[in-house]
C-alpha cells in the first residue's frame, strides 16, 4: 500500500520567540521574470524532443531523462550561455533574470549594503562572478566545491570585516549551505532554486542567524510560464499542508506520471517577453 502520510520531524526554528529575541525580521519574496524569445525558443526545443521520447522510456532511463531535462530548462530559465555552453554574451538583454537581479544590485549597491547570491550550478557562479566585478564593479567573492579551505576562510573573513567595503559573495549551494557566518549581508539572492525550502533555508541562514543586526531580505527568482513557476507553486501548496514535506532534492518529481510530467514542463507563451 502506497504511503499516505510521510515523517515528520518536529525542530525548533530562530523564529520561535523562545530560542532568540534578538535576530531581526527575515522578509521572503518571489521576483517573478519572464523568458525572453531566445530563452523560450530553446525551452520549448528541449520540451519537444523529451514529449517525443518520454513514453517510450521506462525504469531508471525514465528518472534519468526526467531529471536531465530538469537540469536544462532550469538552465534555459537562467541564461542561453549556460544552457548553450558556448562562451556567448552574458548579457541582461538575454536573460530577464540577470536584468533584474542587475536592478536590484545597483539599488542595493547605492544603499552600501551587502549581498549573497546562491546557485546550484558553478558554471553560472564563475560567470557572474565575472559580470558583477566587471560590469556593475562590485566587490564580489566566490565560493565553490573546487574553493581550497584556506582560500575559502580568507574571503570569509575579508567579508565580514566592519570596516571593508560591502560586496557580493557568490556562493554554489551545496559548497556554501551550512558552517559559514555571512551575516554582514542582509540581502540573499537564490537565483536558481532547489526546489527544497529546507535547503534553501539553510543557505539564508549564512545571512539570517546570531549576529545579524539588520532585517534579512531573501529574493527568490522564479521564471513565469515555465516549470519554475509549476514546481514553486506545488511547493507552496504542499507547505500549506504539512508545513514542509519535500525530498532532499528534485529527484520527487520522477514520480509523477507522463502526462503530469509534460503539463509541467509545457511552456506558457502568454508569459514570454516580446
Amino acid at each position: 500500500m502506497k504511503k499516505l502520510v510521510e515523517p515528520f520531524i518536529l525542530r525548533r526554528v530562530k523564529t520561535d520567540p523562545s530560542i532568540i529575541q534578538d535576530l531581526p525580521d527575515k522578509v521572503e519574496q518571489k521576483l517573478y521574470c519572464n523568458l525572453t524569445q531566445e530563452q523560450a525558443s530553446l525551452y520549448e526545443a528541449i520540451v519537444k524532443e523529451v514529449e517525443q521520447e518520454i513514453d517510450e522510456t521506462t525504469g531508471m532511463k525514465r528518472k534519468g531523462m526526467i531529471l536531465a531535462t530538469l537540469l536544462k530548462l532550469k538552465q534555459v530559465c537562467n541564461h542561453p550561455r549556460q544552457f548553450l555552453q558556448d562562451e556567448s554574451e552574458f548579457t541582461p538583454e538575454r536573460s530577464h533574470k540577470l536584468e533584474r537581479l542587475t536592478e536590484l544590485i545597483e539599488e542595493i549597491k547605492s544603499e552600501g549594503e551587502s549581498v549573497l547570491i546562491f546557485t546550484q550550478f558553478t558554471e553560472l557562479g564563475s560567470a557572474l562572478e565575472k559580470y558583477i566585478k566587471q560590469t556593475l564593479h562590485y566587490n564580489t567573492y566566490y565560493i565553490h566545491g573546487g574553493t581550497s579551505r584556506d582560500k575559502r576562510e580568507r574571503m570569509i573573513a575579508e567579508f565580514q570585516e566592519p570596516e571593508s567595503e560591502p560586496s557580493v559573495f557568490i556562493l554554489s549551494l551545496k559548497a556554501g549551505g551550512v558552517g559559514i557566518t555571512l551575516t554582514r549581508a542582509n540581502h540573499v539572492f537564490h537565483f536558481d532554486r532547489w526546489w527544497n525550502p529546507a535547503v534553501e533555508d539553510q543557505a539564508t541562514d549564512r545571512a539570517f542567524r546570531i549576529g545579524q543586526k539588520k532585517n534579512v531580505f531573501v529574493h527568490k527568482f522564479v521564471a513565469i510560464g515555465t516549470l519554475e513557476e509549476k514546481i514553486d507553486q506545488m511547493i507552496e501548496d504542499k507547505k500549506k499542508l504539512a508545513g514542509a514535506i519535500v525530498g532532499s532534492d528534485e529527484s520527487w518529481l520522477t514520480e509523477l506520471d507522463n502526462e503530469a510530467f509534460k503539463k509541467l514542463i509545457k511552456l506558457n507563451r502568454n508569459a514570454v517577453l516580446d
